[in-house]
C-alpha cells in the first residue's frame, strides 16, 4: 500500500509511542499524563501552538501551512476503558482493571505520525488543527471540546477522525456520506411494588411479573410503531431483582440501550417507551421511576466530505481498498459532536483478524498506524493545497 514515504521512515517510532501509551491507559477525562506524552512529541517536532488544558486534559495543537487558507481539523480520541487486560503481551497495560481496549491509543498515534509529517513538510496552505480529545468511551469529551469552543477558537472550517476497525482488512477504509453511526439513549426503570412470601403473592404486588411485562411490551415499538424501513435497535441489557426462590421482591429495575438515526424517531421512541411503562405499571399495580437519558446524537457524514475522504483514501489503499457507501453502523461515537459543529466525515479503516473492539485480549495492530497517518497527511495537501 503507498504509505507515504517519509511516514514509513518512522513507523518503528509509531509502534514505540503506541505501545507505550497501551502500557499507560487512562480513563474519561483523567487523561493527563497521556496529554504530557502527546505534547512532548509534539513539541519535538517543532509544530507552532500547543494548548492543553481543554476538556480538563485534551489539547489542540496548532501546525502552519505555507501561505493564507482555512483551518481543516483532525481528531484522535485518547481514553481507555476499564477492563482487565487478557493480551499476554509485552506491551500489555500497566494499571489494573484499565486497558486501551477500543484503540484509542492506535488512533493518538496516527495523529502523531500526520502531526510529525505535516510540521517537517508543510506542503499545504493554511493550518490543520490537532484536536487530542479525552472522554470518548464515557463522558462526551468531544461535546464539552465543542462547547468550550475550539472550533471556533480556531477557526476549524472541517473535521475529519478515523477509529479502527478489527476484523476488517488490514488497510481497508469504510465510510458513507450521511449517516454513519447511530444515536444512543440509556432508559433505566425502576419498578416498586410489595413483597412478601412467595406461597402467598395474592398477599403481595409483583415487580416481577410487571417487569417480564415491559420488557416484552417494549419490543412492539419496532414491529408496531416503527415504519419498517427505518432503523432502531432497542435492547434491555440488564434485569436486576430478588433474593430468594420463596421470597417476592419489593422492588426491581431493568435498563436498556436505544439505538436510532433520526429525530422523528428518537422521539417516537421516547414517548412510546414512557407510555408503555407507566401503562403496564397501572395495569400491575406498580410504581415506576423513569430515568431516560439522551446521549450521544448520530454521527452524520457531509456527503462532499465523506465523498472527499473516500477519494484521498483511495490513493493509500487503492480503489478496491475503498467502500465509500458502507451500511451505517448502530453503534455510537461523540465525534458526532464535531460534525455537528463543522462539516466533514468519520472513517473506518481497518486492523485485519483479531479481538473485537472492547474485548479484554484486543490489541490495536502497529502495522495500521503508518496508513491512518499517511491518511491524514495527504487529506490535509489535498483539501488545502499550495497554488501552483
Amino acid at each position: 500500500m503507498p504509505v507515504v514515504n517519509r511516514i514509513a521512515d518512522y513507523a518503528e517510532e509509531m509502534t514505540a509511542w503506541r505501545r507505550h501509551l497501551h502500557r499507560h491507559p487512562e480513563l474519561r477525562f483523567d487523561c493527563q499524563n497521556t496529554a504530557a506524552f502527546i505534547a512532548e512529541r509534539l513539541r519535538a517536532f517543532g509544530v507552532d501552538e500547543i494548548h492543553e488544558g481543554i476538556a480538563t486534559s485534551g489539547l489542540v495543537a496548532i501546525i502552519e501551512g505555507q501561505g493564507e487558507g482555512p483551518t481543516i481539523g483532525l481528531r484522535a480520541d485518547m481514553d481507555a476503558l476499564p477492563i482487565e487486560e487478557l493480551t499476554g503481551a509485552d506491551h500489555a497495560s500497566t494499571v489494573p482493571g484499565r486497558m486501551h481496549a477500543c484503540g484509542h491509543d492506535g488512533h493518538v498515534t496516527m495523529l502523531l505520525g500526520a502531526a510529525r509529517y505535516l510540521a517537517e513538510t508543510r506542503r499545504f496552505a493554511g493550518r490543520v488543527a490537532l484536536l487530542f480529545q479525552p472522554a470518548e468511551e464515557d463522558g462526551g469529551g468531544g461535546e464539552v471540546m465543542v462547547r468550550e469552543g475550539v472550533m471556533d477558537r480556531f477557526g476549524i472550517s472541517q473535521v475529519y477522525g478515523i477509529h479502527n476497525a478489527p476484523n476488517v482488512p488490514l488497510g481497508r477504509f469504510v465510510t458513507a456520506p450521511g449517516p454513519l453511526m447511530a444515536a444512543v439513549d440509556t432508559a433505566t426503570v425502576r419498578v416498586i411494588g410489595k413483597g412478601g412470601h412467595g406461597a402467598t403473592p395474592h398477599e403481595t404486588v409483583d415487580p416481577v411479573v410487571a417487569i417480564v411485562g415491559m420488557v416484552s411490551a417494549l419490543q412492539t415499538i419496532i414491529s408496531r410503531n416503527l415504519y419498517t424501513l427505518d432503523d432502531l435497535v432497542l435492547s434491555v441489557t440488564q434485569i436486576h431483582t430478588g433474593s430468594a426462590s420463596n421470597i417476592i421482591p419489593e422492588d426491581g429495575w431493568f435498563c436498556a440501550t436505544i439505538r436510532t438515526f433520526t429525530p422523528e424517531v428518537r422521539d417516537l421512541v421516547r414517548r412510546r417507551f414512557h407510555e408503555i411503562v407507566e401503562g403496564h405499571a397501572a395495569a400491575y399495580g406498580v410504581r415506576v421511576e423513569i430515568d431516560y437519558e439522551l446521549g450521544y446524537p448520530p454521527t452524520v457524514n457531509d456527503p462532499a466530505k465523506a465523498g472527499f475522504a473516500a477519494e484521498v483514501a483511495a490513493e493509500i489503499a487503492g480503489e478496491a481498498g475503498v467502500e465509500a457507501n458502507a451500511n451505517r453502523e448502530m453503534g455510537s461515537e461523540d465525534f458526532a459532536y464535531m460534525l455537528e459543529a463543522r462539516p466533514g466525515a468519520y472513517l473506518f479503516l481497518g486492523t485485519g483478524p483479531g479481538a473485537g473492539l472492547h474485548h479484554p485480549a484486543y490489541d490495536f495492530n502497529d502495522a495500521a498506524s503508518p496508513l491512518g497517518a499517511s491518511f491524514f497527511a495527504r487529506l490535509v495537501e489535498r483539501a488545502q493545497p499550495l497554488e501552483a
